[in-house]
Formats: structure tokens, C-alpha cells, sequence
């Protein structure tokens, strides 16, 4: 009984309001729908099938009322306790709560259920009160953040962080997913079928270019979350530059990375470097002879004009994400995001004292919410834990060694690991290859397929992975891999409207003799 009250007296404060302390300011009525209360409470009392048709559209707090508020909370307290739903009924639960004169009293309940013969159109008139109560939301959010922008200590990109999340609030509580009857879901899904019928290669997702890796995976599925780890050394960073820009130059999908570890001149250096076939210890010095200009410009063509979005913003919060990846969503139709990497992420926790390994986990779990939010693919690199470097053997990653919390793991529809053997010293596999420029993609977790090892080319001097070509020497890649087709269209600058560098902006500047290639790039991953 303790707990019942403890519950009901939580939910009173999570969900009531106090409407007029809000608007008194502002000299006009709150948005209200005081009739159709009436109506919707006096129709729960009348019915005992009505409240399965509003219990997912009302709460307490959806009235304007206080009186309807804890009428509605009675009817409610009714419901989970397997109790019928009448006159008399609420009436007692009501005076159980010590709240039977506070909600008017016997007489105005029993004129409630005069204010309408039936059920009939019980849910249009919830879903009116529910906009009404939408409507004073907004209109008291609006209110404090105006308040707030007005003070001087006000951090305003904290206040926008928190009108953000209180309007997205607003939407996950009120707009919420009905369920779908079989035959509606198996219409969806032939139609589906259908249109992959034409698809001769298999893809169902976006392609991540690499032929051995989408055989298994049929590219990257959308709403699924994507981790990647890997120790330092292993080419985390080199992995998903390819695996977007084939994304985004061979196939046209709209891709986007959130880089909190280089800056956006440092993977565009790195991204020239691996299009072009330049070493990237050259390009970070600037040092190219003549055709070495020209080849850069004849490669990369192709790659200025891609879809293609960089935001290096550091210390990026889950809050700042959400809002940059629903726009990019909204204006450019992106198909694929990429965060590097999970652990330099912050969380929603105000508080500095909390547990990181309890961040690390509610990141983790809004990623995957952002996936299906958006349906598109979220891939997240992530660090490994040191347990590798001290175990025996050729070292290879587990499930076990992802770095602070086993949330990831769980919240993971796939999980990689990047291993090069030749770090470490290996140079033969257990058939008794060569491991000398292959890296080995290992699918540890895959929610919708086959547990599988790839092996691809990893080309140090150009930071990028290929294909594997048994008959090709590490020495002598083929350019036909990536191809020396693209133009020499190369076009000026071009930012976004939300400041994030596209790659349909030429990223080397002037001509002239200067060095083009601002900002230090590292030769190697890591």
C-alpha cells in the first residue's frame, strides 16, 4: 500500500501542472479544451473498454483541470489494479487518495458522466486535449527560456541545449508509435522484398565498398549502431574515411563524420592522401613536385563534389549530436553518420561526479536512439582496453576488452574489431600468408548475420583500406581500385548552413607556391 502511494504521489509530481502560474504573465487563457474533458472523464466512467482506446494519448498532466488531472489519476489507479471503472468506483479510489473534495466533490463527478452519452468519439477528443496541453508546453518553455536569454550568466549554448531537449521532450511524450496490425506490416514488407528484387549485388544497405565485408553484412543496415574498436596503431579512423568516402563518391549517399580527435583539415588531408595516392607524409609537409600537383588534382575531383559533411566540434555532447544529426537529416538527406570516437563524447549529466562507465552507457544507448530515430546507420569507433597489449598469443581483440562499460556492447547491433598482425610483430597467419599490409575486419557481434572474419588491404602511406588482392604485392597496389578517372573540377570553398565543411569545397586552397595543406596530418592511423 506504501508503494502505491509513494508512485501515485510521484506521478502527481512528474505529470500535473500548474497552468496558471505559467500564462498569468501574459494576460491570456492557456490553451485548454475544458469540455472535452469533461466529456473524455465523464465517458471513462460510463464505458469500461474506453480507457484501452486513450491510455497511450492522456496522462494526469494532459488536463488543464487539477480536478480532471486527479480524476484521471483515480481512474488510472483503478485500471492497474485490475478494478472496473464506474461511478462509484472512482468515486471511493478518489476518497482512498484523500483527494475527493479537491476534485469537486461527489455531485460534480456524478455531473461528469451527463456530459455525454457514449464512447463513441472518445479518442478525438483525447487527442484535442492532448494538442491543448502540447500547446501550454510550448508556450511555458518558450516563457522560461525567454526569462533565461534575458539574464547576463545565462551560458547560452546551454540554454539552447535546453530548449532543444525540452521540445524534443515534448514530441517522445506525446507522439508516440501505435502498434500495426500483421497484414498492414506484411504489405510493407513485400513492397519492401520488391523493390530489392532488382538488386543484383545484394545491398540492402549502404555500401561500404568493400566487397568480402558487404557480402556479409549487405551493407550498413539503417538503425543500426555500428561499433568499431580497435587499439591505437590499427587504422580505426583510415577504416571509416574509406568506408565513407565510397559511400559518398561511389555511390552518391549523403554521409556525415563527427570527428572529436583530428580536426576537419586533417582528415581531408588524409582523405587527398588516400585518393589521390600521395604519401601522406608528403602532403603534410606540403612537399609534391609538379606531377605530383597535377595528379592530386585529376584524383580528387570527384571527391570535392561529394556529399560528404565534416564537423570537428570538440567535446561534442550527445545533446549537440542529436540536434546536428536531425538537421543534417532534414537538409541533406544523410544516409550514414560516423562518430570518432564514443569516448571523447560527454553525456546529459549536469553533475561532474557521476560514473563514467554510466555515461559511457547512456551514450551509447542515445546513439542507437538516434539511428532509429533518423533510420539510418550510426557507426561509432571506440577504444579497446589495455588487456590486449598484456595478453599472450597473436593478441587478437574480444567482446571482453571494449573499453568502459558492457553497455556498448549490448546496445551494438554490430560490433568490429580492426586488427593488423603485423604490429605485432606476426608475419604469417595460421595458413601461412603473408600478414604484411592485410588488416582483418572482425565481426565479435552481428545482431542480423553470420560472425565472420574479412581481410582487406591496408595501405599505410595513402592511410586507406582496399580490398583485398592476393596477387597484388602490398608494393604495387593497383590504382584501378580507386581508379584514375575523376575530372579536374575542383571548385572554391563551401561550408553549410550549419558551419560544417562539405566536401564539395576544394580543401587545398589557392594556387601558388604556399603550402595547401594546412594543419599537421599524421602518415600513419593512429
Amino acid at each position: 500500500m506504501s508503494d502505491n502511494n509513494s508512485n501515485r504521489s510521484e506521478r502527481k509530481t512528474s505529470n500535473r501542472r500548474r497552468p496558471n502560474e505559467s500564462f498569468s504573465a501574459l494576460g491570456k487563457l492557456p490553451p485548454q479544451a475544458i469540455d472535452m474533458e469533461e466529456a473524455v472523464l465523464g465517458a471513462l466512467m460510463l464505458e469500461k473498454d474506453a480507457l484501452t482506446t486513450v491510455v497511450d494519448i492522456l496522462s494526469p498532466g494532459s488536463f488543464y483541470r487539477d480536478s480532471h488531472s486527479l480524476i484521471f489519476e483515480a481512474i488510472l489507479d483503478l485500471f492497474n489494479a485490475g478494478e472496473p471503472v464506474d461511478l462509484l468506483t472512482v468515486v471511493n479510489q478518489l476518497r482512498k487518495n484523500g483527494s475527493l473534495e479537491l476534485a469537486g466533490g461527489v455531485i460534480y463527478i456524478t455531473e461528469l458522466t451527463s456530459k455525454v452519452s457514449s464512447a463513441s468519439n472518445i479518442e478525438y477528443h483525447a487527442r484535442v486535449i492532448t494538442e491543448q496541453a502540447m500547446k501550454r508546453d510550448m508556450i511555458k518553455i518558450s516563457s522560461e527560456i525567454q526569462k533565461e536569454a534575458f539574464e547576463d550568466t545565462t551560458d547560452v549554448f546551454e540554454l539552447l541545449d535546453k530548449m532543444e531537449q525540452s521540445l524534443f521532450e515534448i514530441s517522445e511524450n506525446n507522439i508516440k508509435k501505435n502498434y500495426v496490425d500483421m497484414r498492414s506490416i506484411m504489405r510493407e514488407a513485400i513492397v519492401e522484398l520488391e523493390g530489392k528484387k532488382g538488386q543484383k549485388d545484394g545491398l540492402t544497405g549502404v555500401p561500404s565498398g568493400f566487397t568480402a565485408l558487404d557480402r556479409v553484412t549487405s551493407g550498413w543496415q539503417k538503425s543500426d549502431l555500428v561499433i568499431i574498436a580497435a587499439r591505437p596503431a590499427m587504422g580505426k579512423t583510415a577504416f571509416v574515411l574509406s568506408v565513407l568516402r565510397n559511400a559518398a563518391v561511389d555511390h552518391d549517399r549523403p554521409v556525415a563524420i563527427f570527428s572529436l580527435e583530428m580536426s576537419a583539415i586533417q582528415l581531408v588531408n588524409r582523405l587527398i592522401s588516400s585518393e589521390a595516392e600521395l604519401d601522406s607524409e608528403k602532403i603534410k609537409k606540403g612537399n609534391l613536385a609538379d606531377y605530383e600537383w597535377q595528379q592530386l588534382i585529376h584524383k580528387t575531383g570527384k571527391l570535392t563534389s561529394a556529399p560528404f559533411f565534416v564537423d570537428d566540434t570538440p567535446a561534442l555532447s550527445i545533446l549537440e549530436l542529436r540536434a546536428k544529426c536531425r538537421r543534417l537529416k532534414a537538409q541533406n538527406d544523410i544516409q550514414m553518420i560516423v562518430i570518432d570516437y564514443l569516448q571523447l563524447m560527454s553525456g546529459d549529466s549536469k553533475g561532474g561526479g557521476g560514473n563514467r562507465e554510466q555515461e559511457i552507457s547512456s551514450i551509447s544507448r542515445a546513439l542507437k536512439q538516434i539511428a532509429k530515430e533518423l533510420s539510418v546507420p550510426v557507426i561509432a569507433l571506440s577504444q579497446l582496453s589495455r588487456a590486449v597489449e598484456t595478453r599472450g598469443g597473436d593478441k587478437r581483440p574480444q567482446l571482453s576488452d571494449l573499453r568502459e562499460s558492457g553497455a556498448i556492447e549490448q546496445d551494438a547491433d554490430i560490433v568490429m574489431f580492426l586488427y593488423r598482425p603485423e604490429y605485432y610483430g606476426i608475419t604469417e597467419d595460421e595458413d601461412g600468408n603473408n600478414t604484411a599490409g592485410v588488416g582483418e575486419v572482425i565481426i565479435a557481434k552481428h545482431r542480423n548475420g553470420s560472425l565472420e572474419n574479412v581481410k582487406l588491404r591496408f595501405i599505410g602511406k595513402y592511410t586507406k583500406f582496399t580490398d583485398l588482392e592476393i596477387n597484388v604485392p602490398y608494393q604495387q597496389p593497383q590504382e584501378a581500385l580507386y581508379g584514375s578517372r575523376f575530372p579536374s573540377n575542383a571548385t572554391g570553398k563551401g561550408f553549410d548552413e550549419e558551419g560544417m565543411v562539405r566536401m564539395g569545397s576544394k580543401a587545398n586552397g589557392d594556387q601558388g607556391g604556399e603550402n595547401p595543406f594546412p594543419g599537421g596530418n599524421e602518415p600513419a592511423p593512429f
